[in-house]
């Protein structure tokens, strides 16, 4: 009976861990803000980030300033510095030097929502006692919060601050924060343009949605209004046409192409009619809407003196101003909504939604198939499986369907800049999927239709869709929209009811056949084993053993006549890993029997390989090797595919067959080593099997 064993990595969770451990170093723990600030005081000295320098480095990478910046902290800038003054409100924001309005308009937000605030800008920070030139923010960073450390060095230039400040010279909650988002992708400049629900993720974890205002739906006033009473934050927007008209001023007062915060709706009673009000913050702190309801309209004039003094409008140029609703869906084209959990704004009720996260990559060669245009590519995607359980509790028109969410988030894009990283345009399909198979192949995308799928492919961080189905068995595949783009990403599965998730494609597994027992009787070999005998005889010499050279010639001499499988020969080092691994008693070749057990490997190999070398050229394409390994009796997950991908395919993203032999031949090592430990065949030694086959690859 061949030796099967089998390994599931498990989850998104542990996944991370192995690869983080891939490389088998310790981490070197970094000290905490509390560690940090207690060694500062204890030596008496102010803080310095050795991270985020007060030089050019942390400000630009592509353009340096046109006048030099003079880095200072606070208390050199102002003789009573506070870190918030009469509490964190959105006027203390005021937009300086740097095209991020699209940060500002999230942090206005942010400081309508006092709790999520304080998560993210712990409020107990001070310049007075124990003030040792050390601060700290907390941001949400694709599924895990982290604590960002800094010290308080600010770029001044003629004292006072170039970038995000209050409104008030001795307040600098809002300067810091911005700090602690540059330090987090890397400078000032990274921050340069960016969607407010990229900076509201961040801030929350939430789930983002966007409104498209021209095909609002009709409870659109509604939604808005759920949103802001649960804490969910929200921002809007003008689109361009053209990058000429990016921070146009329109004769209304409103600018385009730049981010507004929504920060409260309401309904007034003027001239005996209902009329519904909607707040809106320019994040400059100036320029503002200069129609119906604007600071100085006369509208104002015939509400009822109720809701006069309830709003108690003033005229200032502060940036925040009403219109009435209707004109703001008129002149703006999107809202873009926070939750700070994915609820439903449809629904009066609060629901407790289940929530799977799943981290991957789009690897050349092996992951990044493309979007569906790309028919021979598309099914090389990472795949998961979702099992829609139960239907909603509430339900629309009396069918049985489940509220469905997928977001798809690609990673670092931002902080990659400064290497020539732009956004991909990313989107997913769904599919109902089959049961009992790992990885969908290629024919099953030719012969089915997706069920659903994201509006738009879109180059933004994140691609999220809110869906209606059934319940079943459903595939989702995340793409990029051209093959062959890498990045990192991660998915996040949302529903109202419990779903059960998998990575379709993460089993690991080998089926690997025994060696056969010699012949104890050379009288009893059949024709064709003397006639192979008779073979090695004549091939191998008086030793009887066939070293790692003379196979070279074997194996160069058998496929030089066959063009399509290797024209170039074989590398000396393949062939020594052969001997390697197929030699039993340690001698300086292979004898009869364990040249024979190659040999038929061999042929499994060559039949694997020309199964996928399609065209003929001695070569097969990278992202078919996926294919050939299942064929030679192997089952790897994305990461270990990615990981023999880097190593055996050229730059051209194709594998030749002495590459693939190798690989095979690595492959087989390293199962048959991991069974020699596992005497009690339990799937796991010290490193379970997922961490060997990484370790031993990687050797």
């Amino acid at each position: 009976m061949p030796y099967v064993f089998s390994s599931v990595s498990g989850g998104s969770q542990k996944k991370k861990a192995v690869k983080d451990r891939g490389t088998f170093g310790v981490k070197a723990r970094k000290p905490t803000y509390q560690e940090l600030k207690k060694q500062c005081l204890d030596q008496g000295v102010l803080y310095e980030d050795p991270e985020f320098p007060a030089d050019e480095s942390s400000l630009f990478y592509s353009d340096k300033p046109a006048v030099s910046f003079e880095w200072k902290r606070p208390k050199e800038i102002s003789s009573d510095p506070k870190f918030v003054i009469d509490g964190a409100s959105r006027t203390d924001i005021c937009q300086g030097d740097l095209g991020d309005c699209w940060f500002l308009a999230a942090v206005a937000s942010l400081t309508l929502n006092q709790k999520i605030m304080a998560q993210v800008v712990p409020l107990e920070q001070t310049f007075g006692r124990n003030y040792a030139g050390i601060f700290h923010f907390r941001f949400w960073q694709y599924n895990e919060w982290v604590d960002v450390i800094i010290d308080d060095r600010l770029p001044t230039f003629r004292n006072r601050l170039v970038f995000l400040h209050s409104a008030s010279n001795d307040e600098f909650w809002s300067a810091l924060l911005e700090k602690a988002y540059a330090k987090l992708y890397g400078s000032y400049e990274s921050l340069k343009g960016g969607s407010t629900l990229e900076a509201m993720e961040d801030f929350t974890g939430g789930m983002g949605e966007t409104f498209d205002l021209k095909e609002a739906p009709p409870n659109l006033y509604t939604l808005i209004q759920k949103a802001l009473k649960r804490g969910s934050m929200l921002g809007c927007s003008i689109d361009i046409t053209s990058a000429t008209e990016t921070e146009a001023r329109t004769t209304t007062g409103l600018v385009k192409g730049h981010a507004y915060s929504v920060t409260g709706l309401d309904q007034v009673n003027s001239k005996g009619r209902p009329v519904q009000l909607i707040r809106v913050r320019n994040p400059w702190g100036q320029v503002e809407w200069n129609g119906l309801w604007s600071d100085d309209s006369p509208e104002w004039k015939t509400v009822d003196a109720a809701d006069d003094k309830r709003l108690n409008v003033i005229s200032k140029n502060d940036g925040e101003f009403w219109m009435a609703f209707d004109d703001f869906k008129k002149h703006f084209d999107k809202v873009e909504v926070c939750n700070l959990t994915p609820d439903s704004l449809g629904e009066d009720a609060f629901h407790k939604w289940e929530v799977t996260v799943f981290e991957g990559s789009w690897t050349k060669g092996c992951t990044a198939g493309g979007c569906r245009n790309f028919q021979d590519t598309f099914w090389i995607n990472p795949q998961y499986k979702v099992k829609l359980l139960e239907a909603d509790d509430e339900q629309e028109d009396g069918k049985d369907e489940c509220t469905f969410i997928v977001a798809l988030m690609q990673k670092n894009r931002r902080k990659l800049r400064k290497e020539g990283a732009e956004l991909l345009t990313i989107g997913f399909a769904v599919y109902e999927a089959e049961n009992d198979i790992d990885h969908l192949p290629k024919e099953f995308f030719r012969f089915h239709g997706s069920i659903a799928k994201s509006k738009t492919y879109i180059n933004m961080r994140e691609n999220a869709q809110r869906f209606k189905l059934p319940p079943g068995d459903y595939l989702i595949v995340p793409t990029t929209f051209q093959p062959e783009m890498e990045a990192d990403f991660i998915v996040r599965f949302i529903s109202e009811k419990k779903a059960e998730t998998l990575e379709l494609g993460d089993k690991i597994g080998a089926d690997l056949p025994e060696p056969p027992k010699p012949t104890a009787n050379l009288q009893e070999e059949s024709q064709e084993e003397k006639q192979f005998r008779a073979l090695f005889q004549q091939i191998s010499g008086k030793d009887m053993e066939i070293n790692a050279y003379e196979l070279q010639d074997i194996l160069s001499t058998v496929f030089s006549k066959q063009q399509e499988m290797t024209p170039d020969g074989f590398d000396i080092e393949t062939c020594r890993s052969i001997v390697s691994l197929y030699n039993r008693d340690n001698a300086a070749g292979l004898g009869i029997d364990e040249f024979k057990i190659f040999w038929n490997r061999m042929r499994q190999w060559k039949s694997a390989f020309l199964s996928c070398n399609h065209d003929k050229s001695g070569t097969m394409s990278a992202h078919e090797l996926r294919i050939a390994v299942k064929n030679s009796g192997f089952q790897l997950n994305n990461q270990l595919l990615q990981l023999l991908v880097l190593r055996y395919m050229d730059p051209y993203l194709q594998i030749d067959f002495d590459n693939f032999v190798r690989c095979m031949v690595r492959l087989e090592t390293s199962f048959r080593l991991f069974k020699s430990f596992d005497t009690r065949q339990t799937g796991e030694v010290t490193l379970d099997l997922m961490q060997w086959l990484y370790m031993t690859m990687n050797i």
